[in-house]
């Protein structure tokens, strides 16, 4: 009998170089943060980052968006290193698509695009895979051309081109009605949520809002008592998550929404509409900060700005920083390198620290927990607790 013989079925992981084209006003550490997530992004769509290239410019080239030189150096690189695909930073115009691809023959990715990939392998619901469907066929429809697998062959049938027609022309018509189909089916979701939401409208409502990746979905499940997906990886969950909440005996909904990114495409924030609504129909949001972040203020001003963008800014806001044991640590060991070779030990930081800071005088109503750990989560429980209930009375004074 002869040996086993065993093959090698799981697919390689695909690889990848990111391409970011800073202006001279961004500094090199902001730089490498932003890059930082775009490997995380590629990361979460499943790829490896073997290489990033920066070239700091005034403007973007408009046919290649780096400058001849540059991409002469990618092209050497992907060429050498079997690279599978090159990713950008920043959206790139459906011609400077056409132009890198035709130069580097390989797939290429707009951070656009690598967020709508992200959504599409984390929809779980019907109603998250339409929007997700949607936004990608936007995104699509300007960006057909001759290297992209002909969408005619998807769709079964007789007499799919007219006379004269070509099969760039035929991809059109088949996005659009797609396109169209899936606004309908939306729309049926649209009116079921609507539905669900008038029924709930004599319940307090509070939503989870932040950035990507700082752990909403772990408060979600500590307060809940749920057990919402919650992964480190960005965009963890697309769909918003609602669960009835019970602090001494006051009930509300509380809902766990998508994260927020730099540069989210619109067509996706456009998509998740009735997601969205959430946020907009709630009557308190929880913006919860990843505190021991290096880029934890601008993760709250990009938050700022979504919701103004969706028309809720002007919801009661209260404000937790996450992750506090990470950023405690992360403070003690510069602290550590700070004093070293000095006698005196430096001064552990505390919580307390953390509250006589600026953050906490320039945002009056912000709570300091970690959700892993459980730290101050009772605070918190007690100040939505108080939250919820002067929303409540408010609306129910014969309850008081």
């Amino acid at each position: 009998m002869g040996k086993k013989q065993f093959y090698e079925t799981a697919k390689p992981q695909e690889t990848a170089v990111l391409v970011a084209v800073p202006s001279y006003r961004q500094s090199d550490e902001q730089t490498k943060e932003y890059l930082d997530e775009l490997a995380f992004l590629t990361e979460t769509a499943g790829a490896q980052t073997i290489k990033r290239f920066v070239q700091k410019l005034d403007k973007p080239d408009t046919r290649t968006f780096v400058g001849s030189g540059k991409l002469d150096e990618i092209q050497a690189f992907v060429k050498e290193h079997d690279v599978d695909m090159v990713i950008f930073d920043d959206d790139l115009s459906p011609s400077q698509v056409r132009n890198i691809e035709r130069e580097l023959q390989v797939k290429i990715v707009d951070r656009s695009l690598l967020i709508l990939d992200i959504f599409a392998l984390r929809a779980k619901t019907a109603q998250a895979h339409a929007q997700v469907e949607m936004a990608q066929y936007q995104y699509l429809l300007p960006r057909l051309t001759n290297l992209w697998t002909h969408l005619s062959k998807q769709k079964g049938g007789i007499g799919m081109k007219g006379p004269g027609e070509t099969e760039i022309e035929t991809d059109r018509r088949i996005v659009r009605e797609k396109i169209s189909l899936l606004k309908e089916r939306l729309q049926k979701f649209e009116k079921q949520n609507f539905e669900q939401r008038k029924s709930r409208a004599s319940i307090t409502r509070v939503a989870l809002v932040g950035y990507t990746n700082v752990g909403k979905s772990t408060i979600m499940n500590l307060l809940s008592k749920s057990d919402v997906f919650a992964e480190n990886k960005l965009f963890a969950t697309v769909d918003a998550t609602v669960r009835k909440v019970v602090l001494e005996n006051v009930p509300f909904l509380l809902s766990d929404t998508v994260g927020f990114i730099r540069k989210l495409p619109t067509k996706l924030i456009e998509s998740f509409k009735s997601t969205l609504d959430e946020i907009r129909e709630s009557d308190l949001l929880v913006h919860v900060v990843d505190i021991s972040h290096p880029s934890f203020e601008e993760h709250i001003a990009v938050v700022n700005a979504t919701l103004k963008d969706i028309h809720a800014a002007d919801k009661p806001v209260l404000l937790v920083f996450n992750k506090i044991d990470q950023y405690l640590q992360q403070r003690e060991q510069e602290l550590q390198q700070e004093h070293e070779g000095q006698e005196e030990p430096p001064v552990r930081p505390s919580i307390e620290d953390l509250k006589a800071t600026y953050m906490a005088r320039e945002h009056t109503s912000a709570l300091f927990i970690s959700a892993t750990d459980k730290i101050n989560i009772e605070e918190l429980r007690e100040e939505l607790l108080k939250r919820v209930s002067e929303i409540h009375y408010e609306r129910y004074p014969n309850n008081v």
